[in-house]
C-alpha cells in the first residue's frame, strides 16, 4: 500500500516527506533561520543526513535509514533473484546501521527489516517482490510511528490530568522530542500537544538544551509554529521554575507510565544525557 507522510502529519513539522519512490528530509542544522529539505535519492544520502545531522531523533533517524533504502530499490533497475535481493537489502541496512552505531531506533529497525525480507524470499524467487515487501514494511514503520507517538500523547496527557486537580498546567520539556525528531506528532511534545488540544495546557517551558540546542532552535520552534504557549529557559534556570512544574525528559527513550506517574522515583542510569541527570537532582531534590 503506497503511503505519503502529509497524510498523518499535516498541522505538524515534518521532518520526513516521502511519498513511493521519493524522499525529503529537512536539514535542521539550518533551522530555525531557514526551512530547507534534501532530496533523499538512496541509502548513501540517508546515511549521509544522518551522519551529518540533518535528520536528528531516535525515531526519525531510524524511519529516514529505512525510507532512503526503500526509495533507492523502488527506482533500482534490477533483475536478480530473491536472495540477491535479500543480499542487497541486507548489506545495505548493516551500512545504514553505521551512520549512528548508538541509534537504537536505527539498529532495532534494521533488524526487523532483515527478518521481513528473509521471510519474503522463503516464499518468492523474485528479487522484485522482496523489493516490494521491504517497501511496505518501511512505509508501515512510517506510519506506525505517527501512530504511537500520538497514543503516546493522548495517555501521557490522561494521566496527568489524572495527577492534579489543577484546571491549567504548565509543563518542562528538555531537547527536542517532537515531530522533528519522529515521523511526526512526536513522544514528550505530543503529550503537550495533547494537553494544549485539551484547552488544559498554561505554558510549556522549553530548555536550550546545550550544546547542540535542540530546545531552542527546533522544541522552540515547533511551540511557535503551532501557537503553544512557551516560553524558552537557558539549562541552568530549571531551578527558577521548578515549582509547581511537571517534567517530561526525551519521553521516546524513557519508560511514559514512570515519568508521568512517577516522576521522583526515576532511576539516574535511565537518563539519556547529563543535563537530563542535573535535571534529575532537581526533581530529586525538589520533589
Amino acid at each position: 500500500m503506497a503511503f505519503e507522510s502529509n497524510e498523518v502529519a499535516a498541522t505538524t513539522l515534518q521532518a520526513i516527506c516521502y511519498k513511493r519512490g521519493s524522499l525529503q528530509l529537512l536539514d535542521q542544522r539550518k533551522l530555525p533561520l531557514e526551512t530547507v529539505y534534501l532530496e533523499i535519492r538512496d541509502s548513501t544520502d540517508g546515511w549521509n543526513a544522518i551522519r551529518e545531522m540533518v535528520v536528528r531523533g531516535a525515531p526519525a533517524i531510524a524511519i529516514a535509514a529505512a525510507l532512503s533504502l526503500a526509495v533507492e530499490v523502488f527506482n533500482l533497475d534490477f533483475n536478480g533473484s530473491a536472495t540477491d535481493a535479500v543480499s542487497l537489502l541486507q548489506k545495505k541496512l548493516e551500512y545504514l546501521v553505521t551512520s549512528r552505531p548508538t541509534a537504537v531506533n536505527l539498529s532495532d529497525a534494521a533488524t526487523k527489516l532483515k527478518e521481513v525480507i528473509s521471510n519474503a524470499a522463503a516464499t518468492t524467487s523474485e528479487g522484485r517482490s522482496v523489493f516490494q515487501v521491504y517497501i511496505d514494511a518501511a512505509e508501515v514503520m512510517l506510519e506506525d510511528d505517527v501512530a504511537s507517538n500520538r497514543a503516546i500523547g493522548s495517555y501521557g496527557a490522561s494521566i496527568i490530568q489524572q495527577q492534579t486537580e489543577k484546571q491549567k498546567l504548565s509543563v518542562l520539556t528538555h531537547c527536542n522530542t517532537g515531530s522533528l525528531a519522529t515521523a511526526g506528532y512526536g513522544t514528550a511534545l505530543g503529550v503537550i500537544r495533547a494537553l494544549h488540544s485539551a484547552g488544559v495546557l498554561k505554558r510549556a517551558y522549553c530548555t536550550e538544551t546545550r550544546p547542540f540546542n535542540q530546545g531552542s532552535r527546533l522544541t522552540a520552534f515547533e511551540l511557535v509554529h503551532e501557537k503553544i504557549p512557551g516560553t524558552l529557559i537557558a539549562d541552568s534556570a530549571v531551578k527558577s521554575i521548578w515549582q509547581d512544574m511537571w517534567m517530561l525528559l526525551l519521553l521516546g527513550q524513557i519508560g511514559l507510565h514512570q515519568m508521568v506517574t512517577q516522576p521522583t522515583k526515576l532511576e539516574p542510569t535511565a537518563l539519556p544525557c547529563p543535563l537530563s541527570f542535573i535535571m534529575y537532582l532537581f526533581m530529586w531534590l525538589h520533589p
